[in-house]
């Protein structure tokens, strides 16, 4: 693909984020904090684990975007690794957790097409790594949808409802 995905397209993407975040931490607040914690098998143990894991690595993403090199550490300090627990505090990370999708909400809204076309260079492991823009705006909500779609099977099998998780059901309540 030569072309970048659209703005319009990004930002229902961003309120897409921010919608299913706030409905899966509401859900999951129904949840006593051993249960959100327990390990259930996933590939980030518990549904807190996965939580975590998506808010760190937003926040990675967020800080290669803005153009900081070593994104966990400045972030995070202490953390080295993408399964290491920003906070232990459910409420802590849920109130961390929507003062990050402001910040994703804030970056998507300042962007443009030529920016979504340039190339944009970051570190991964040590190795220098180029791509449009877009390409990491893309995975940025791709791996979102793919870890909240295990968060809502995880909380199913933890016996509570998220309800519907549908982008067009956002799409259709916003020109309700």
């Amino acid at each position: 693909m030569t072309e970048p995905v659209s703005i319009t397209w990004l930002r229902a993407l961003a309120r897409y984020n921010r919608w299913m975040n706030d409905k899966l931490y509401a859900a999951t607040a129904e949840l006593p904090d051993e249960a959100r914690r327990r390990d259930v098998g996933a590939f980030f143990g518990s549904v807190h684990g996965t939580l975590n894991h998506l808010l760190l690595a937003d926040r990675v993403w967020l800080a290669r975007v803005h153009g900081i090199a070593s994104p966990v550490d400045h972030l995070a300090p202490g953390i080295s690794s993408l399964d290491q627990e920003l906070y232990a505090s459910f409420d802590e990370l849920r109130r961390e957790r929507a003062r990050t999708d402001g910040e994703l909400t804030r970056w998507v809204g300042g962007l443009t097409c030529a920016r979504l076309a340039s190339t944009f260079v970051y570190e991964r492991a040590g190795k220098r790594v180029e791509a449009p823009l877009w390409t990491a705006a893309a995975h940025l909500f791709n791996h979102q949808t793919h870890h909240r779609g295990q968060v809502t099977a995880l909380l199913l099998q933890l016996g509570v409802d998220p309800g519907v998780t549908d982008l067009i059901a956002m799409l259709r309540a916003e020109t309700r």
